[in-house]
């Protein structure tokens, strides 16, 4: 088994455990006059992965760990949920509490906090098991040749990731979604470096597409050199293009 205590806002009853703070007696109480001068609280720093308009309202912490791992640490699970428990209530008395049990079928492979995230059907977790699921999908039903999916913005080479940049990726789809035509270097500064503080010069949007074809290995004709021109993206029969049913935002 495996632990997911996850600290939070929740309405059960049952996982409140409040810790009132200490209160000072009377007689040790400072007086008004001995009082130092209040000085403002600095702000805590903004989370960012909480976008605006919204608030943090607590956190998920996931512990990997089974029984027999944890026996073999001299603990148990049961003891390991009460000390962070405890830790929460200590750090901060008005938090509230909920810890689930992760559970999976007896010999299941994989990390344990792999297995507790997605046995607590963690959205991020969820996520990279079906990209992986697609990427075994793709690779059975092309085994050799190209997919440029800007859906995803991803290539696979044979079945296998391409391991681009996003710039890389950005560079590739510009000339993709142009397919055909050659396009001028000015071209490709103007629609790929539009806004940017440092702007390439022609010379080294050579060099991002010598890199870019590199990791196209094999493939890498698909971008061809127009000499004295730029360059153009000429489809194979061995390669396929897949794009999402809303337009891309790349606009031409």
């Amino acid at each position: 088994m495996s632990i997911a205590l996850a600290p939070a806002r929740t309405s059960h009853p049952a996982a409140v455990r409040p810790a009132g703070p200490a209160q000072a007696s009377p007689a040790h109480a400072p007086s008004a006059s001995a009082a130092s001068p209040s000085v403002p609280a600095p702000s805590a720093p903004r989370l960012r992965a909480v976008p605006e308009g919204t608030e943090a309202r607590g956190f998920v912490l996931y512990v990997g760990i089974d029984e027999a791992k944890a026996a073999a640490d001299g603990t148990n699970l049961h003891r390991i949920v009460e000390a962070l428990r405890t830790l929460t209530s200590e750090l901060s008395p008005s938090a509230e509490t909920y810890a689930a049990v992760a559970l999976a079928p007896e010999g299941a492979g994989g990390r344990d906090v792999d297995v507790v995230r997605l046995a607590l059907q963690d959205p991020s977790a969820l996520a990279r098991q079906r990209e992986e699921g697609e990427l075994a999908a793709d690779a059975d039903r092309h085994p050799d040749g190209v997919i440029i999916d800007i859906s995803r913005k991803r290539v696979l080479l044979d079945g296998e990731p391409a391991g681009l940049t996003y710039k890389e990726f950005e560079l590739l789809q510009f000339l993709v979604l142009r397919e055909g035509r050659t396009i001028e270097r000015h071209e490709l500064i103007d629609g790929l470096w539009a806004g940017d503080d440092d702007i390439p010069n022609e010379r080294t949007i050579d060099v991002h597409v010598r890199r870019l074809r590199s990791k196209l290995a094999h493939y890498q004709d698909i971008v061809r050199t127009v000499r004295g021109v730029g360059y153009r993206f000429d489809r194979h029969a061995d390669v396929s293009i897949r794009q999402a049913s809303t337009p891309s935002p790349d606009v031409f």
